[in-house]
């Protein structure tokens, strides 16, 4: 009889102990580090709770900055999964380096716009007015990818007639600041610290459009800026990165950064270094 007593008492401790570990085992959680271009903040948001609703017990965590900054913290050591660029450069930098596994694939394009508050009070209403002696304006630095573009774009500018060859060192003259990332771009001349400022179409899209007016650049001037997107080597969770790269290049992947202003494209592109 005690014997009996015994092996239910036996029985059930290890039935508590294996609904103990079940549910440790299904509270866990994996954590998917995303590095981003701070101009993928918004539609990358929204793909990482998809992600999340399609991966229970996933965890997407994202680190948003220019494309620069992403690079020398990856290559200083920090963990990550994936990485997002704003261009090719910098993901051809993060490959030569060792730090990307496999190829890296397009998976959307942006353009640059010229920006100024909505109350506008440097009245700048064409292009030529960058160039305007007292205008303020606020771009990337070289090393950002937005920085990079908008001083091709200038250059473009300055061959084009109704512009004049001094066009682009008249307008890089008015710079009041450079900054680290568009978003800072757009924060300053969102809150009247800057005339102007050159940021992505995307971002003129998206939270404080309302804030700013937009002005096009011609196309024959403009720079169509291509993000590539890696897994990175020694990802934490290799095979959820796959995952991730696979939702940001599916049709709702697409779609979601179509209504964020960027452009799609078709699967199986490759980034020009």
């Amino acid at each position: 009889m005690k014997r009996s007593r015994s092996v239910v008492t036996v029985l059930s401790l290890f039935s508590v102990l294996v609904a103990s570990s079940s549910r440790t085992a299904a509270q866990r959680t994996t954590t998917l580090t995303v590095f981003a271009a701070a101009s993928l903040t918004e539609p990358f948001s929204r793909l990482g709770k998809s992600f999340e609703a399609a991966h229970p017990g996933t965890t997407v965590r994202f680190n948003f900055s220019g494309s620069q900054q992403l690079f020398l913290q990856i290559q200083q050591g920090a963990k990550a999964d994936v990485l997002a660029s704003a261009d090719a450069r910098w993901m051809q930098t993060a490959k030569d380096s060792g730090l990307v596994e496999g190829e890296p694939v397009l998976f959307a394009r942006n353009e640059l716009v010229v920006i100024v508050p909505v109350a506008n009070p440097a009245v700048i209403k064409r292009l030529q007015d960058l160039s305007r002696s007292g205008v303020k304006l606020v771009i990337a630095a070289d090393a950002v990818p937005v920085g990079h573009y908008t001083r091709e774009m200038l250059a473009r500018l300055s061959s084009q007639p109704e512009f004049g060859s001094n066009y682009a060192q008249q307008v890089l003259a008015n710079i009041a600041s450079y900054e680290e990332n568009v978003k800072g771009v757009i924060a300053k001349v969102q809150l009247g610290e800057a005339d102007a400022g050159v940021v992505y179409r995307s971002d003129a899209k998206g939270p404080g459009a309302s804030q700013v007016s937009v002005l096009t650049i011609p196309d024959a001037a403009n720079v169509i800026a291509s993000y590539p997107i890696a897994v990175l080597r020694g990802a934490p969770s290799p095979e959820l990165a796959k995952a991730f790269v696979e939702l940001v290049r599916s049709a709702p992947g697409q779609e979601s950064l179509e209504n964020s202003g960027f452009r799609a494209v078709g699967p199986g592109v490759q980034p020009s270094p």
